[in-house]
């Protein structure tokens, strides 16, 4: 798909400020960031953005995922001189995307809006499969816990969470960060199968491995090996090394993004 050009084959048209909702399959990709020497998510879309359009692209992100986590929502937008509606974009796009990236929804926003920054909260989802059998299917997209979990005291742990607190204990080392204190607006714990756990998550924003360590750190409570008064202590301690594993990445989903007053996106359609 052209993007149309002046009679000296420069861009035209003014500068737009476009957001894309994009689904991923993060199993092939080392997370969402450009990185030197490894396939990105970032990478594979500026890439097939500056084919389509002719033109170079960077793109923002409501936050970059890990290496191997998923997005049912992510929401980005990028700045450039087109003359292409929007479902062209989105088309276009999808046409130049491999099978395990989509573009669900592309739109023109204000151009003060910024998909990182303009963020009021987002929401990630973990699963797991809790029996003693693993999932051939799922083994990519779930975490297999085989050890039978007690889900009350997982839940108090949640409950703990819920508001403002420091969660230093649960950042990755070395992770460069003003402040460690985030606002976690829900945490909840759901049985959406005989053997499949959910929970979910949604604060202001997130540190680097945080669902994943708070993950991690609540299926050991699960599990009896930590109690919730020592999830208690742990958060108090703000030290990393009292915590608990860090879950995989493959059971971790961004689901939404919230921007107040367009609500959460998920996967609307091409406006």
């Amino acid at each position: 798909m052209a993007t149309l050009k002046d009679g000296n084959g420069r861009v035209s048209g003014v500068e737009r400020n476009i957001k894309l909702v994009l689904e991923y399959d993060g199993c092939g990709y080392h997370g969402w960031q450009r990185q030197a020497g490894s396939l990105s998510i970032q990478e594979v879309i500026e890439s097939r953005l500056g084919v389509m359009l002719g033109q170079r692209v960077g793109i923002n992100a409501s936050g970059r995922t890990d290496a191997g986590v998923h997005a049912k929502a992510q929401v980005v937008n990028f700045r450039a001189r087109t003359k292409l509606k929007t479902d062209e974009i989105l088309k276009g796009l999808n046409s130049l995307l491999p099978h395990d990236i989509a573009v669900l929804s592309a739109e023109e926003t204000d151009r003060s809006f910024h998909a990182r920054f303009s963020a009021l909260s987002k929401i990630y989802e973990y699963h797991i499969l809790n029996r003693l059998a693993p999932s051939a299917l799922l083994r990519n997209y779930i975490w297999h816990v085989r050890h039978a979990l007690a889900l009350e005291p997982m839940r108090e742990c949640l409950a703990r969470i819920c508001g403002p607190n420091d969660f230093s204990a649960f950042m990755a080392s070395g992770s460069p960060v003003s402040s460690t204190a985030r606002n976690m607006l829900r945490a909840e714990l759901e049985h959406i199968g005989p053997d499949r756990l959910k929970l979910t998550f949604e604060a202001d924003g997130f540190l680097r491995h945080m669902v994943r360590n708070l993950t991690g750190t609540i299926v050991e409570v699960g599990k009896g090996k930590k109690t919730t008064a020592d999830f208690e202590r742990i958060i108090r301690s703000g030290d990393r090394r009292q915590a608990g594993i860090t879950a995989p990445a493959r059971g971790l989903y961004l689901i939404s993004v919230n921007y107040g007053q367009n609500g959460r996106l998920s996967t609307g359609g091409t406006k």
